[in-house]
């Protein structure tokens, strides 16, 4: 409380017990593929196609990536992630037996060592570049603390107030990311300490050879590098693959179309392909708020797809849709339609229909742009066989063009089947979870509980209005209890708030019925 000593009029600023819940974005995508150009490993945030192509480049023969991304914008997708893997193969042709095949790649010079960070300059950069470390502005810094200056010559580019704490905002792998000059990564088993003021020259990466030269002598053919699954699975430490994803909380989806590139080439066989989309799944399942759209193999007719995912994949996670069949597109790279996984369409038509109707709407019912023709054309009969078991059909429509045709998960639990419902739990529950931040550290009591009440309350309420929840009143709809009754004083004691909320959600009318009866008129009847 403040404290009045003087005689006067004052004036105070009052917190409100209003804070209200915003709803966190439903649409953000994350791709995992090949692509000609751009950083390896590392989650790059693009948010239209020429950004995209600035980054990565453009379509390439045998890559799906970039029609996943092109498909995804043109279907109503807004924001996405793009990791890009696929670096350049360990040994030369038949120097290890492998026979790899890679774009030719100068090899990097090694890193400059930085306090327990390893610094290097970005492939492409011109020019000489340094980095110096000078003490932070301010007076009585924290330990630590301090100012990374990175020099095109002699010319500060990019400076950072950097950490080397990693559990901060400013901490320094995290703010170089956005460096256009510098790579910068954690020394593998050396502490991360405040580096000394200096100042450090860096070596040039090397011009990359062109295409189709090898560094160890001799030609390689031009195409993506051959790998295993580990590629796609990653590294959590080197946070590579699937574990670079985890850094990004904005994601709500996952697709990996080059999973099928690298199949098709030989690089993968079937069971490879299940331990990435297994891989996936785990991936999806462990952060708890984004789902996998997931490609069912080419080549495939409507029994062996049923067989393929009982059988064989036999995936059962809520956490993950699958698509099939493959859809026609047409492809710059060879002036001819092609054939490509739908998930990176899929995941635009998810993005369109959360901005145009909400996250419970089911994505289905929904035209699939730039779908010249699939692969296949479904009849009702075998989309019989799929349905049930949550493969997600695409189907050719007369007069209604190519449309997605189903909305369920991979989950044998009725309960979570239908996609939207899984999607709306997943932006209900990130949405309370940063909405109520605020309750930390407050005091555990009836005003507290009274609090978190009104918040939810108010939130859920305004879903309902929307749609999204289901009941002819607020009631019927959802229910938050927040009481002494779910928090007694053992609860209390161990510095615990329990708020119970129950919701309804809206299920999608998968099977519309319309019941026909021929019926004779009632005089007729009686004058006969």
């Amino acid at each position: 409380m403040p404290s009045y000593l003087t005689p006067g009029v004052y004036v105070e600023e009052v917190q409100s017990g209003a804070r209200p819940i915003e709803g966190v974005g439903t649409a953000v995508a994350a791709f995992v593929g090949f692509a000609e150009s751009g950083p390896f490993h590392r989650p790059t945030l693009v948010t239209n196609w020429d950004q995209y192509t600035q980054v990565f480049g453009g379509f390439t023969d045998g890559t799906y990536l970039a029609h996943a991304v092109y498909g995804y914008f043109a279907n109503g997708g807004g924001t996405a992630y793009v990791v890009r893997i696929g670096g350049p193969a360990e040994d030369a042709p038949g120097a290890g037996g492998g026979g790899t095949t890679a774009p030719a790649v100068a090899p990097v010079p090694a890193p400059t060592a930085l306090g327990g960070f390893l610094v290097s300059v970005r492939p492409g950069v011109e020019g000489t570049v340094s980095v110096e470390v000078a003490d932070p502005e301010g007076d009585n810094p924290p330990e630590d603390r301090f100012r990374l200056v990175v020099r095109l010559g002699d010319k500060a580019v990019e400076t950072y107030d950097a950490s080397v704490r990693k559990n901060v905002k400013s901490y320094l792998v995290t703010q170089a990311r956005e460096s256009k000059y510098v790579e910068i990564t954690e020394q593998s088993g050396a502490p991360q300490t405040r580096p000394e003021k200096q100042r450090l020259a860096l070596a040039p990466a090397p011009p990359a050879e062109p295409a189709g030269t090898s560094t160890a002598g001799g030609a390689v053919p031009d195409g993506p590098v051959r790998l295993d699954a580990s590629e796609y699975v990653g590294d959590a430490a080197a946070r590579t693959g699937f574990a670079g994803l985890e850094t990004v909380d904005e994601i709500t989806m996952v697709a990996v179309p080059d999973l099928m590139s690298a199949h098709l080439r030989g690089d993968l066989d079937a069971e490879g392909v299940k331990t990435v989309q297994l891989a996936v799944l785990s991936h999806c399942e462990q952060m708890g708020d984004r789902v996998a759209v997931l490609d069912a193999p080419p080549g495939m007719n409507a029994q062996r797809v049923r067989t393929w995912r009982n059988d064989e994949a036999a995936f059962d996670s809520r956490y993950a849709a699958l698509y099939y069949p493959w859809i026609k597109v047409f492809d710059p790279a060879t002036g001819r339609n092609t054939l490509v996984p739908p998930s990176g369409h899929a995941a635009g038509v998810w993005a369109r229909s959360d901005g145009e109707r909400g996250v419970h709407k089911a994505p289905a019912n929904e035209v699939v742009r730039g779908a010249v023709d699939l692969e296949i054309r479904l009849s009702k009969g075998e989309q019989d066989l799929l349905n049930p078991i949550g493969v997600n059909c695409i189907r050719a429509f007369p007069g209604r063009g190519i449309r997605i045709w189903g909305a369920r998960t991979l989950s044998s639990d009725p309960a979570w089947r239908y996609l939207n419902v899984r999607r709306l739990f997943n932006y209900l529950e990130e949405s309370i979870l940063l909405g109520t931040q605020w309750v930390v550290f407050e005091p555990n009591d009836d005003r507290l509980w009274s609090s978190i009440r009104r918040n939810i309350t108010a939130f859920l309420t305004e879903e309902w209005r929307r749609g999204a929840l289901f009941g002819s009143t607020a009631a019927e709809a959802f229910y938050v209890k927040c009481d002494r009754d779910n928090n007694p004083p053992e609860s209390i004691d161990l510095g615990q708030v329990v708020c119970e909320i129950g919701v309804a959600p809206v299920k999608p009318a998968e099977f519309v019925v319309f019941r026909l009866a021929q019926f004779s008129d009632s005089t007729s009847l009686v004058n006969e």
